[in-house]
């Protein structure tokens, strides 16, 4: 009896073991990052985020490209996934506040559990390295105005962040200039070198490759680290006048989060692998070589910096209809 008793005892200890410590145990498997778009740059800028965040956590961290409805369907996928801190959602601009602000989405920022801030890639304006019709970006601008229509430009797709950015700036110029669809980048990026276009928008990965092809009149962010990701070229910072783009608005970026009905604890292990992983210096660098800089904000700060992306947004909007209305009275 003596060794049954102790025998049932041992069991039901055993038993009770995962449930007691499941917290603690946190994670026990695979997480997974939901990213909305295809494999490229981004995603590989994202998954050495994720594979340094899976050595602080002691688990695999893949991740999950699934792109469609410019990045909703990625967000859809993740909020209907089980909210137990096992699926963390690559949350990129685009479909986190752009697509809201346009009615292409039910959800807003804070309809989510923010971890930490994860990368940025800042936009320029650019002309053909070759082009030297003018000294600086305020120049271009002082041309375009006194020639409007003359002028064009690409931001690969109209339409798009880039080109909602771009002609906020222009607007603040009286600037009105042509911008010109690509349905292929690379196609737009060729006509900017071969000098058929005047100037265009420019990422930080064409940047990193193909540099000496371009000249940079205006990175489209006040934050020094975008600055650095071009060579240190002239910002929104070094204006006299204010474009209206501030902070995050300006920036392709993306901030990591979870279901908002995720457990506390689970939320917490996962912000300090975050945060940890962001601040590590070699993952750091290895991002710069790609283009992006880690941002530091963390959770707390996450209401303060992206809540204004969207009012910039819908200037930026605002800034669309009034290049098109412009253009249609040349």
């Amino acid at each position: 009896m003596k060794h049954l008793t102790t025998t049932l005892v041992t069991a039901l200890a055993l038993t009770a073991v995962p449930l007691a410590t499941r917290a603690e145990d946190f994670p026990r498997r695979t997480i997974e990052l939901i990213f909305p778009w295809g494999p490229g740059n981004a995603m590989a800028g994202s998954q050495l985020l994720a594979d340094a965040m899976a050595d602080e956590l002691g688990v695999s961290m893949p991740v999950i490209s699934t792109p469609g409805a410019a990045g909703t369907k990625a967000f859809m996928i993740a909020m209907n996934k089980p909210a137990d801190g096992y699926t963390i959602l690559d949350g990129y601009v685009a479909p986190l506040v752009l697509q809201p602000v346009l009615g292409n989405a039910d959800w807003t920022y804070d309809d989510f559990i923010p971890l930490h801030a994860a990368s940025s890639n800042a936009f320029a304006i650019g002309t053909s390295a070759e082009n030297d019709r003018w000294a600086d970006f305020e120049e271009m601008m002082a041309y375009c105005a006194e020639h409007p229509g003359e002028l064009r430009y690409t931001t690969g797709s109209r339409n798009n962040l880039p080109h909602m950015v771009i002609a906020k700036a222009l607007q603040s110029y009286d600037c009105v200039a042509q911008n010109i669809p690509y349905t292929a980048n690379a196609e737009g990026m060729s006509d900017l070198k071969n000098g058929v276009l005047d100037f265009g928008f420019i990422n930080v990965g064409e940047f990193q490759q193909n540099g000496d092809n371009y000249a940079i009149k205006l990175v489209l962010s006040e934050l020094p680290a975008s600055a650095e990701a071009f060579g240190n070229a002239p910002s929104i910072a070094d204006l006299d006048i204010d474009l209206g783009l501030s902070g995050l608005a300006p920036l392709g970026w993306n901030w990591w989060l979870v279901h908002k009905d995720t457990p506390p604890e689970r939320v917490e292990v996962l912000r300090q692998a975050m945060k940890a992983a962001t601040a590590n210096p070699e993952v750091r660098a290895k991002a710069a070589a790609l283009g992006f800089a880690f941002l530091d904000w963390d959770w707390d700060q996450y209401d303060e910096v992206v809540g204004p992306v969207a009012g910039q947004l819908k200037a930026m909007g605002d800034a669309l209809k009034w290049e098109e209305e412009e253009l249609s009275k040349l």
